[in-house]
C-alpha cells in the first residue's frame, strides 16, 4: 500500500535491492523470500528483531524507497506485504512518474512533485473507501494488516488495540505481541525460526485475572474452559487488563442480547493533531467505558454521555471549605465528586440551571465559576484550568436544554433566550473573598445546633411540646418518626432539597437510622435518580399505558397471574385498586421494555414502591432498578443475579471463611442470591423491616445487600456449621429473617408470610433491623 512519504536513514542496513533506477528502489527485508542473500542466521536474527522491537519492517517485508539524484536522503513510499502487491505499485512508478520526473531540473520540485503525487493517491483511496484521515495512524493500519494476514481474520473483524508482551508456553517465555480485536486475544511470536501462534475466543474466555508473582509482579492470567494462559512483561499493563476486561464483557452482552458491536459515533474523536496514536475504535471503547462509570456513579440516565472531566474545588457552605474534586460535564448535566470518598458529590442537572457566572480570579480563588438554579441554591467551583473553555461547553450544552423545554413547553421560571442573559460575566461576583452569601452563616446553622449526643436541641425542644400537648396519648413511635421528620428538615436547610442536594456522610448515616414514610418516595426517587428521567420524559407513562391496555402476550398473562401474590398480606393490594395500579405499572414496563417483559420477583419490588410512590414514579422507579440499579436481574435467565452470586461465593470466602466450604456442599449461596437479591430482602423479611433496606439500596446500591447478605451468615455461623442439608440451612435462615424487626415502624403490624408457614412453637430472639444494618456497615 501506499504510505504517507518517510525519511529513512539506512536505506540498506537489514534489506536487500532487488530492483532500482535513478529515482526509486525496491527492496525485501532479509529473511523474507527464497530468491538468496535473505535467508540463514542472519534472517533469523532479523525475523526475530522485527518481532521484538516492533518495526513496521516486520508488516511489510517489501517497502519502495525514493531518492532524488546526488541526495543521501531516502523516503519510504511505499510497502507491501508480497511481492505482487509491491510489484504493481514498482510497475505504477515506471509508467506514470519515470518519464514527468526527467523533465525538472530541480531537486526540491522532484520532491514536492513525488511527495504531493504519493499524498494525493492516499487522499483519494481514502476517499472512496471512507477513511477518515484522524481515524489511525500509519503504524496501526500497519498492524491491522499484519493481524489479517497472520491469522487469518476476515476483513470485518476490527483490531483494538496490539501490545508488546511475553507469553508463557510451558516454562519458556515467547517475547511478542498481543492482539485485542472485537472477537478475538490472538498473541503471535517468531523466535530465531520458531514462530508461536495464539487465537482465543473472547467468548471462551471464562476468567480474566491480573496475579502478581514473585517472578513477576505484573502477569495476566486467561482462563478458558480447556485451558490457561500467562501473558507478562506489559509495558501498560493496567490499560492492557482494562481492555481485556471490557472485550470480553462485550463478547458476552453479544451472546445475552445477540447484537454485534457498534461504534457509538456521537463520542468525541481525538483532533488530526492529536499525540494520542491509538484506534479510533479504542477511543471508542475508552470513552464508552468512562460514559459507563460516569453514569453509575451519578445514577444518571442511560443515554447520557460524559463529554469531559476536570479537577477542581467546590466551596461547601455547610462546613464552609474548599473541598479537592472532580466536575464531571454532560450533555445534560454538571457534576462533582470529592476525591476523598463520601466527603460530597452533586449533580446539577442543567434543566435546573439559571445563571452561570465567571468571575475575576483572585490569590483566594483562582478561576472562579458560580452556577445558581431554580431552587436559589448557588455553587461555586474553583481551580478550573481551563474555564474559558469549560464555559463555552457549558453554554453549547445550556442552550440546547434550554430550547428543548422551550420546545415541550414545559418551562417553570422564566425563560432565558440570549446568551448575554444566560451567561453574566461579573467582575463583581467575587473579589479577594468568598461570596457574602456563601460565606455568611446558613439558615440551618442559625436555627439549628447539635448536643453531645448528635440530636438537634430545636427538635428536643419541639419533643417536648409534643409530648407536653397530649401526654396521656403519648405514642414512642410517633415521637420517633416526628424526630426523623425534623432531621431531615434540618438537613434540607443545611445541604440543600431536590435533586441539586449537597450529598454527604450525614445524608448517608439519616438514611441508615431510617426514612420517614411520608418522605420515602421523595428520596427513593431523589437517591436512585428517577427523578431525572421523569423530569425529563414528560407523559411517557401515560403514553405507555394507553398503548399497552387492552394488548395481551405472554408477559401480561404472567402479570395477571402473580398480580394477587404480589404483596397478598397488604391491605394495598386486597382491593381492585392496588391490583390495577399494579398491572398498569408492569404492563407499561413489559410493552417499554420488551427484551425483559416481566419477570417473577418484579412484582414483588413494584408493589412496595407503589406503596410509597405515585403510579408514575413506581413506573420510574422500576426503571431505574431493572435498566441501571440491577442491570440483568429481572430477565428469564437472571443473569445478574446468577453473576452476583459468583461475586458473593467469592465475598463469603474472604470474610466467612469457616462457612465458605459448608455452604458450597449445602448449595445455600444459589438460594441466597435468587431470593435475597432479586426481591431485595422483600420477599424474606418483615416488610416493616424489608423497606429500610431499600432505603439503604437506593442510597448505596447492589454492596448494601451484599453487605447485609454477610452479616446474615456471619451472625448464623454456628448454626449453619451443623445442618445437614440444604433445606434445614434455609430454615436457619428464614427464621432468623422472620426475627427483624423494625421498633421504630409506624405501620400496623403486618403478618409475613413465611412467618404464618412456619410451624415452630418456640420463638425466635428478635433482631433489630437498624443494629444489623450497622453490623453489615462494620
Amino acid at each position: 500500500m501506499w504510505v504517507n512519504p518517510e525519511e529513512v536513514l539506512l536505506a540498506n542496513a537489514l534489506w536487500v535491492t532487488e530492483r532500482a533506477n535513478p529515482y526509486f528502489i525496491l527492496q525485501r527485508r532479509k529473511g523474507h523470500g527464497g530468491d538468496g542473500g535473505g535467508g540463514g542466521l542472519a534472517g533469523l536474527l532479523v525475523g526475530t528483531l522485527d518481532v521484538v522491537l516492533d518495526s513496521s519492517a516486520r508488516v511489510a517485508p517489501y517497502r519502495i524507497l525514493y531518492q532524488a539524484p546526488d541526495s543521501l536522503v531516502y523516503w519510504t513510499i511505499a510497502c507491501g506485504c508480497s511481492r505482487k502487491e509491491i510489484t504493481e505499485h514498482w510497475e505504477w512508478l515506471e509508467q506514470n512518474l519515470l518519464q514527468t520526473l526527467s523533465i525538472f531540473e530541480n531537486e526540491n520540485d522532484i520532491n514536492t512533485f513525488v511527495r504531493g503525487k504519493i499524498q494525493g493517491i492516499i487522499a483519494e483511496y481514502n476517499k472512496i473507501n471512507g477513511i477518515k484521515e484522524d481515524d489511525d495512524t500509519e503504524k496501526f493500519k500497519e498492524a491491522i494488516v499484519k493481524f489479517h494476514k497472520l491469522f487469518g481474520m476476515p476483513e470485518e473483524e476490527k483490531l483494538v488495540n496490539y501490545y508488546s508482551c511475553s507469553y508463557w508456553k510451558g516454562k519458556v517465555p515467547r517475547q511478542g505481541w498481543v492482539y485485542l480485536s472485537i472477537n478475538h486475544l490472538c498473541f503471535y511470536s517468531f523466535l530465531m525460526g520458531r514462530e508461536a501462534k495464539l487465537v482465543i475466543r473472547w467468548v471462551d474466555i471464562t476468567q480474566l485475572e491480573k496475579n502478581a508473582t514473585l517472578l513477576f509482579p505484573d502477569m495476566i492470567k486467561v482462563s478458558t474452559r480447556s485451558s490457561q494462559h500467562f501473558f507478562s512483561v506489559f509495558l501498560n499493563i493496567s490499560e492492557t487488563f482494562k481492555l481485556m476486561e471490557q472485550l470480553a464483557n462485550i463478547a458476552m452482552r453479544q451472546l445475552l442480547d445477540n447484537e454485534g458491536f457498534e461504534q457509538d459515533r456521537s463520542l468525541p474523536k481525538l483532533k488530526k493533531k492529536s499525540p494520542k496514536k491509538v484506534s479510533a475504535l479504542k477511543r471508542d471503547l475508552d470513552a464508552r467505558a468512562k460514559s459507563e462509570r460516569y453514569r453509575a456513579l451519578f445514577r444518571l440516565p442511560k443515554d447520557e454521555k460524559l463529554d469531559g472531566h476536570t479537577d477542581c474545588t467546590l466551596w461547601t457552605p455547610f462546613n464552609k471549605m474548599h473541598i479537592l474534586g472532580q466536575m464531571f460535564v454532560s450533555t445534560n448535566y454538571i457534576c462533582f465528586t470529592s476525591k476523598e470518598e463520601n466527603l460530597c458529590s452533586l449533580i446539577i442537572p442543567l434543566r435546573e440551571v439559571t445563571i452561570v457566572e465567571k468571575a475575576d480570579s483572585s490569590s483566594v480563588l483562582p478561576s472562579p465559576l458560580s452556577i445558581s438554579t431554580k431552587n436559589r441554591m448557588t455553587f461555586l467551583f474553583a481551580n478550573l484550568k481551563d474555564r474559558d473553555f469549560l464555559v463555552q461547553r457549558i453554554s453549547d450544552f445550556l442552550q440546547q436544554t434550554t430550547l428543548k423545554i422551550y420546545l415541550e413547553k414545559n418551562i417553570s421560571g422564566s425563560y432565558i433566550s440570549s446568551d448575554d442573559e444566560v451567561f453574566t460575566r461579573s467582575s463583581s461576583l467575587i473579589s479577594g473573598s468568598p461570596h457574602k452569601s456563601l460565606s455568611s452563616e446558613s439558615e440551618g446553622e442559625r436555627q439549628f445546633n447539635l448536643n453531645d449526643n448528635g440530636i438537634p436541641t430545636a427538635t428536643q425542644a419541639l419533643m417536648t411540646m409534643y409530648r407536653q400537648r397530649s401526654p396521656e396519648e403519648f405514642n414512642p413511635k410517633l415521637a420517633k418518626e416526628f424526630l426523623k421528620e425534623q432531621a431531615w428538615k434540618i438537613h434540607f436547610a443545611e445541604y440543600g432539597q431536590g435533586v441539586c442536594m449537597y450529598r454527604t456522610e450525614k445524608t448517608r448515616d439519616l438514611v441508615l437510622k431510617g426514612i420517614p414514610e411520608n418522605m420515602r418516595g421523595e428520596l427513593w426517587l431523589l437517591f436512585s435518580g428517577a427523578i431525572n428521567e421523569m423530569a425529563t420524559h414528560p407523559g411517557y407513562y401515560e403514553d405507555l399505558v394507553e398503548k399497552s391496555m387492552g394488548k395481551y402476550n405472554l408477559a401480561t398473562e404472567e402479570i395477571e397471574r402473580d398480580l394477587h401474590r404480589s404483596l397478598p398480606e397488604h391491605p394495598a393490594f386486597q382491593n381492585e385498586m392496588g391490583i390495577a395500579a399494579l398491572r398498569r405499572v408492569l404492563t407499561a414496563y413489559a410493552f417499554r421494555n420488551p427484551n425483559i417483559g416481566y419477570c417473577q420477583a418484579m412484582n414483588i419490588v413494584t408493589s412496595v414502591l407503589l406503596l410509597y410512590a405515585k403510579e408514575e414514579e413506581a413506573f420510574w422507579l422500576l426503571v431505574a432498578l431493572c435498566e441501571r440499579m440491577l442491570p440483568d436481574y429481572y430477565n428469564t435467565r437472571v443473569v445478574g443475579a446468577l453473576v452476583d452470586q459468583g461475586v458473593f461465593e467469592e465475598l463469603a470466602r474472604d470474610y466467612v471463611p469457616q462457612l465458605y466450604d459448608c455452604m458450597q456442599d449445602l448449595g445455600v449461596i444459589s438460594t441466597i442470591s435468587l431470593s435475597w437479591f432479586l426481591t431485595l430482602f422483600l420477599s424474606v423479611m418483615p416488610f416493616e423491616s424489608a423497606v429500610v433496606v431499600v432505603d439503604c439500596f437506593f442510597c448505596e446500591g447492589i454492596k448494601v445487600i451484599f453487605q447485609l447478605a454477610l452479616a446474615v451468615l456471619d451472625t448464623n455461623v454456628d448454626k449453619l456449621l451443623i445442618c445437614k442439608d440444604d433445606g434445614e440451612a434455609m430454615t436457619v435462615l428464614g427464621r432468623y429473617l422472620d426475627s427483624v424487626t423494625n421498633k421504630d415502624s409506624t405501620l400496623p403490624p403486618i403478618p409475613h408470610l413465611h412467618s404464618l408457614l412456619s410451624d415452630d412453637v418456640e420463638p425466635y430472639p428478635e433482631v433489630d433491623i437498624f443494629r444489623l444494618i450497622k453490623s453489615s456497615y462494620e
